[in-house]
């Protein structure tokens, strides 16, 4: 049990971390097109992130793909800008079944892309062979998954206090947060080492 907890946290930790931000730029552009009462289609969403990040995890311990860290680290922010993008163009726009799509394609991608990255730091702290890290890989997907809707709910709250107390509207909302998250992820993307190599 104190095993599962090891892993668990370090589950939290690994999208819950200031310092590690871009999960939470993303978490953030998924969900300012959102309010409460969509909370099933962002819970999905969440859950493809984590399934995505689990599967390349998976696949990259059982050596099936091995992706260059820095193209990873460069892809990453990349999704992040995309996701902002969509945002700011679907921005107003009263019908977004459409877009679930794109929404989970995206998702799923950053969650694969960012496990393949992730999985160069995962595999330094687990020896044994591939089919004894199953275990700890879905007792770190848990913590992902936990921490992501911890991150979602927060973003929902501030976004009804905001749009409540402030009277913003959605559609300005979503503008602003998506511009924010633009300027953010820009100089991560500028910054990549790929563009040295």
């Amino acid at each position: 049990m104190t095993e599962f907890w090891v892993f668990f946290e370090k589950g939290l930790r690994h999208i819950l971390n200031l310092f590690a931000y871009d999960h939470i730029l993303f978490l953030i552009a998924l969900t300012v097109p959102y309010s409460f009462k969509e909370w099933k289609r962002l819970l999905l969403l969440v859950s493809i992130f984590t399934i995505g990040h689990s599967l390349a995890l998976i696949m990259s311990i059982f050596g099936v793909i091995i992706i260059d860290g820095n193209l990873a680290d460069f892809l990453v922010p990349m999704t992040i800008l995309i996701v902002a993008f969509f945002n700011l163009f679907n921005a107003g726009k009263s019908s977004r079944h459409e877009s679930i799509n794109i929404a989970v394609f995206i998702t799923l991608f950053f969650g694969f892309i960012h496990g393949l990255g992730f999985a160069r730091y995962f595999k330094t702290i687990l020896v044994g062979s591939p089919q004894s890290k199953l275990l700890p890989i879905s007792e770190f997907s848990l913590g992902i998954e936990a921490s992501q809707i911890v991150a979602i709910f927060i973003v929902l709250i501030i976004s009804y206090i905001v749009q409540t107390l402030f009277r913003f509207s959605r559609r300005d909302w979503m503008l602003v947060m998506s511009s924010f998250v633009i300027g953010v992820v820009l100089p991560m993307i500028i910054a990549s080492k790929i563009w040295v190599e």
